[in-house]
Parts: C-alpha cells; sequence; structure tokens
C-alpha cells in the first residue's frame, strides 16, 4: 500500500469515527449529555473535552512539534466545565478540524518524517494509527453511553439486532467488488 492509499483509508477512518459520535449526540437532549454514572465517571461532555484537547495538542504543528504541548493541560480536560450543547459541539468539531487540516498536510514527500509524542519517536503511520485507536475508543465509550442513556429510543448506527442475515444477503447479492467499509456511511449502517 502506498501512502497515498493508506492516508485516503486513514481519513475514512477518521471521518466514520465523527459520524457516530455526532449521530450518537444528535440522539440525546442536551441535558443527558452531562449524565455522569458516579462522579468517577466521565459523561459524554468530558470524554468530547478530553478528545478535544487531545486532538488539538497532537495535530497542531504535527509534522513540526512534539504532540504533547507545552500548553496542553490534560487533567483539566477531565474537568465538567463544559455548560452546552453548543459548546461541546464546538470543541467537537474544533478537535476533528484540527485533525483533518494535519492529514492533508502529509504527503508522499514528508510522509517518511519521523514525528515525536511525549519524546518518543513514531513514523507517521505509527503516530496516526496511535490516535485512530486512541479516538475509536472513546468514540465507543460516547456510543456506549448514548445507547444506555437513549434506552429503547436507541437508534442503532450499525446493524440492528436480529437483521445480520439480511444485512448479509444484500451485501453478498452484489457482485465483489473494491471499497471501503465506511464508503456507505450515509446509509446509517457500516460492516461491523
Amino acid at each position: 500500500m502506498n501512502s497515498e492509499d493508506y492516508l485516503e483509508g486513514i481519513l475514512k477512518q477518521f471521518k466514520y469515527y465523527k459520524s457516530i459520535g455526532e449521530k450518537t449526540i444528535d440522539q440525546l437532549p442536551e441535558e443527558k449529555l452531562f449524565w455522569q454514572y458516579n462522579e468517577d465517571s466521565n459523561s459524554i461532555a468530558i470524554i468530547v473535552k478530553h478528545l478535544w484537547g487531545n486532538m488539538k495538542s497532537r495535530w497542531t504543528d504535527f509534522l513540526t512539534t512534539d504532540g504533547e504541548k507545552e500548553w496542553r493541560e490534560r487533567d483539566a480536560e477531565f474537568d465538567s466545565d463544559i455548560t452546552s450543547k453548543k459548546e461541546l459541539v464546538s470543541k467537537w468539531n474544533e478537535g476533528w478540524q484540527c485533525l483533518f487540516g494535519a492529514l492533508e498536510s502529509i504527503n508522499k514527500t514528508n510522509f517518511n518524517q519521523p514525528v515525536y509524542i511525549r519524546n518518543i519517536e513514531h513514523s507517521i503511520s505509527e503516530a496516526v494509527n496511535r490516535q485512530l485507536a486512541h479516538y475509536a475508543y472513546h468514540v465507543g465509550q460516547i456510543v456506549f453511553l448514548g445507547k444506555m442513556i437513549a434506552g429503547s429510543d436507541w437508534k442503532s448506527l450499525s446493524i440492528p439486532k436480529g437483521q445480520s442475515t439480511e444485512y448479509n444477503k444484500k451485501r453478498f447479492s452484489a457482485p465483489k467488488h473494491k471499497a471501503h467499509y465506511t464508503d456507505k456511511l450515509m446509509d446509517n449502517t457500516s460492516d461491523s
């Protein structure tokens, strides 16, 4: 796989996780975004704030400065001080915009340059994969909390329970082809 194919696929995966996070947030009333199971657990708002802080630190000047910026206040990312859905969505979008801007700066001429996170050298693919895994982990928490909060009102973000056979029948009725599993994001199902 060449660097362009890798970056195209990784971009689609990041967009997929952004999409399912947003579809979760959209299903919940504003006050539920701040619900915590107990005082030691994180609300959706706290998780979003942590993702925002991590994204701003990791992706600002991605190719030229360490991914753990001196100005980052990681511990404060877990303070419950977001006060509205509007503020939550603003931080969410700001973090993702920083990430997508950094990904656009990577090309075949700089793809083999090392980047650093906390003084540890990473290849670009290692650093990107590290963040993809981290964000998928936290978006999964957001989805889990959203599903728990919404209860029977939850709208599935992938193949609904009991519909795997029907979904697979549809997929296997088409001829084999090359595609990315996220290419059908708008049909509200993934290949999970």
